[in-house]
C-alpha cells in the first residue's frame, strides 16, 4: 500500500495532468479598418504558424474589422494573390468587430494608431480594454515599425511589407505566448 506522501504526490501529478488537458484556448482578434487587408493577412498567418508548430489546439483565431463597410468580402484581390505567394490562402470572410469579441477574444490586436483609438472607443470596461495590443509591439526584426500600414491605395510593395511586418509580429506573438 501506498504512503500518504506517494499518494499526495500521485493525486497532484493527476490533477496537473488534468488542468493542462483542460487547458482553455487562446483566443485572439486581429483588427483593422475594413478587415480585407491586413487583419485578414494576420489571421492567415498566425494559423499557419501555429499549425507548423502542431499547436493549434491552443488557439481560436479571427479577425475584423473596424468598419462593416466590406462584410462579408473576401479579403482583397491583391492581398490573396501576394499571401498565396508566400502559402498562404486568405479565406475568411470581412466581419466588424462587435462587442462580444472584447468578452470572447483574450487578446485583441490593431494595425495602427485610428485601429486602437477606435478598439478602445468601442470596448465596452476598462477590463477588456486590457486585451487590446498593437501588433508591430511584437515585431523582433522590424522594432523600428511603430504600425502596419494599410497597403489598400498603394502598390505591390505595400502589399509585400504588411506580409514582412505580420510574419515578423506574429512569430514574436507565438514566442511571447509560449
Amino acid at each position: 500500500m501506498n504512503n500518504p506522501k506517494e499518494k499526495k504526490e500521485k493525486k497532484e501529478k493527476k490533477e496537473k495532468k488534468e488542468k493542462k488537458e483542460k487547458k482553455e484556448k487562446v483566443a485572439i482578434l486581429f483588427v483593422c479598418l475594413g478587415n480585407i487587408c491586413r487583419s485578414p493577412a494576420a489571421e492567415g498567418v498566425m494559423r499557419r504558424l501555429v499549425e507548423r508548430e502542431g499547436r493549434t489546439e491552443e488557439f481560436v483565431i479571427d479577425s475584423a474589422g473596424i468598419l462593416d463597410y466590406h462584410r462579408g468580402e473576401l479579403p482583397d484581390a491583391r492581398m490573396r494573390s501576394h499571401a498565396a505567394r508566400r502559402g498562404l490562402q486568405l479565406t475568411h470572410r470581412s466581419r466588424p468587430v462587435t462587442t462580444n469579441d472584447f468578452l470572447e477574444f483574450d487578446l485583441i490586436l490593431g494595425m495602427d494608431d485610428r485601429n486602437l483609438d477606435d478598439l478602445h472607443r468601442l470596448s465596452p470596461s476598462l477590463e477588456t480594454s486590457a486585451k487590446i495590443h498593437r501588433m508591430t509591439d511584437y515585431c523582433r526584426r522590424h522594432p523600428e515599425a511603430d504600425h502596419v500600414p494599410d497597403p489598400y491605395y498603394g502598390g505591390a510593395q505595400g502589399f509585400e511589407l504588411v506580409l514582412d511586418l505580420l510574419e515578423d509580429a506574429c512569430q514574436g506573438l507565438l514566442e511571447a505566448l509560449g
